[in-house]
């Protein structure tokens, strides 16, 4: 019997690594999407809804050194759950929707927290999840630091895009907010050098580049990932 692959999938801010995700579904039999980087941005979300004030927290390193982003998940019951072929966050019995994870002010705060907080107990966590998952499924992972989680994985795609496409392709996705195309720019800007900082941008041995730039839907994206996957 063949064993169930692991894709994971990291990238640069902005460059479509859900929307790629979610069309790679249909592309692979058996498969499921854990999106981990929604998971940690639905222990963040907690955390900023929790009353604890996060401003001064965001800006002092030593004190984000002190999160264990693992005890806070547990802490304030952050689940995942697959729900429809995707996982899907709940904080205390509640769904946490996917423009409260991926809202700019919660995407900002997690490129900061992430890149000093404790992260160990959190990607142990993660290594068991997938390992639990694999024995069922064919697992397409989206996140960051994915090679570190989970050195096994049987494919690691970094997902590029020039900045103004990705500066374009967000813009859309947050065509209800009042943020500016000016403010979108600079604040990729910020998270891009924060990610990496962080290391999150990190290419490695097994790690095959996929520029979509041009690529006309996520669709289209998925294809050129695809191209690479054997299974």
């Amino acid at each position: 019997m063949k064993n169930n692959i692991t894709i994971g999938v990291e990238g640069l801010v902005g460059s479509g690594k859900t929307s790629l995700c979610r069309a790679l579904l249909d592309m692979i039999p058996n498969s499921i999407i854990l999106h981990g980087g929604n998971l940690y941005r639905g222990i963040v979300f907690a955390l900023m809804n929790s009353g604890i004030d996060m401003s001064e927290m965001q800006n002092n390193s030593s004190e984000i050194s002190h999160i264990d982003i693992k005890q806070m998940m547990d802490m304030l019951k952050v689940e995942l759950k697959i729900e429809n072929r995707e996982s899907v966050v709940y904080v205390n019995g509640i769904e946490i929707n996917e423009e409260s994870l991926q809202s700019d002010t919660t995407s900002m705060a997690v490129s900061k927290i992430a890149k000093d907080a404790d992260n160990s107990e959190f990607y142990t966590f993660g290594k068991k999840l997938i390992d639990m998952y694999k024995q069922k499924y064919n697992l397409i992972i989206s996140g960051r630091d994915l090679m570190k989680i989970y050195p096994q994985l049987d494919y690691h795609f970094f997902i590029t895009a020039d900045l103004e496409e990705r500066v374009r392709r967000k813009m859309k996705q947050y065509s209800n907010s009042q943020i500016t195309e000016k403010e979108l720019l600079e604040h990729i800007q910020e998270r891009d050098k924060l990610q990496e900082e962080s290391g999150f941008y990190k290419r490695y041995d097994k790690t095959i580049d996929i520029d979509v730039t041009d690529c006309k839907s996520a669709e289209e994206s998925a294809k050129k990932v695809f191209e690479h996957i054997v299974l």
